[in-house]
């Protein structure tokens, strides 16, 4: 996430993410569910631009006014995504206005570029970077925690992107541990036409296996975070998971038809991202992400991102 301020405005670029290593580990008492998962934030932004409100009068606090735009040249249908309290955005400021007791408000430009339904985290990067935002053009001066408790009672992944940088995120992802000493990775990333929600697929996860069941936490964390700290891509396709990419499968036939494509090609690693949509795959350099790229985009697939990790 990068914020900076111009005049009386303050703007941030919001970064997508991939997840190298999603488990399930089960449903927890509050119907969430427990996981424990590596995020790395990827160079595909969303744009914010925040101007802060002051109240209308003394005994009110000022609006949350959002407005949705595709960024330029973008290609994404945003008629779809709402501007009330449904979005995180909104949800996240009024939040932050009544835990600090600030009265100022703000109006948000968001300008899109990360797909919705696709497993990349658009809405609770959205979200971060509006809190980030308001904590500055409000003039709050919240540390990170003070932001993060907050964001986890926005969204499972705000938290992690006021890390902004690699992370095990685990209980139903509000839990941050950041990870040091990864090195910027290359991806290819495509969006198939069809957009997925987090909600169906993991109620498809929970019909067609034991779910319900206690499980524990895996050592293969570790040996991919190892693995990834020395730099030995190579090796990376047994290590990595996600345990919603056969649930995503029987839900969308285009889960199966990017993992056959993928796997025909040399990628270091490739695997569905999230709760899906989007499938994604790990490239040695730019060069190697480009000429892959291009052979996906042949095939007509969907909409195809070449990225490095943000960090």
């Amino acid at each position: 996430m990068y914020l900076h301020r111009k005049d009386s405005d303050w703007l941030a670029l919001a970064p997508a993410k991939v997840n190298l290593y999603l488990n399930v580990l089960g449903r927890r008492s509050d119907g969430f569910h427990e996981l424990e998962t590596l995020m790395v934030p990827l160079g595909i932004y969303d744009s914010l631009c925040l101007t802060p409100l002051r109240a209308g009068a003394p005994t009110q606090a000022g609006p949350i006014e959002l407005a949705v735009r595709s960024a330029e040249g973008g290609t994404l249908a945003i008629d779809s995504i709402p501007t009330d309290e449904r979005n995180l955005v909104v949800s996240a400021l009024q939040l932050l206005q009544q835990r600090s007791g600030c009265d100022t408000g703000a109006r948000v430009q968001l300008y899109k570029r990360i797909p919705t339904g696709a497993g990349l985290g658009g809405g609770s990067s959205d979200a971060a970077a509006a809190l980030a935002l308001a904590n500055h053009a409000w003039g709050l001066d919240w540390n990170r925690q003070q932001l993060a408790e907050v964001a986890q009672k926005v969204g499972s992944d705000v938290a992690f992107f006021l890390a902004n940088r690699p992370a095990v995120c685990r209980g139903r992802g509000e839990q941050v541990e950041p990870i040091q000493g990864i090195p910027p990775l290359h991806w290819v990333v495509v969006k198939p036409p069809t957009a997925l929600q987090t909600s169906v697929v993991y109620a498809e996860n929970a019909a067609s296996s034991d779910i319900g069941l206690p499980k524990v936490a895996s050592a293969g964390l570790g040996v991919l975070l190892q693995s990834l700290r020395r730099g030995m891509i190579g090796n990376l396709q047994p290590l990595i998971v996600n345990h919603l990419q056969s649930a995503a499968a029987r839900v969308s036939p285009w889960i199966n038809r990017l993992a056959t494509a993928f796997g025909r090609l040399d990628f270091s690693a490739h695997q569905m991202t999230g709760s899906g949509s989007a499938y994604f795959g790990v490239c040695r350099s730019t060069r190697h992400a480009t000429r892959l790229a291009a052979v996906l985009r042949s095939l007509g697939l969907g909409y195809v991102y070449t990225t490095r990790s943000c960090r």
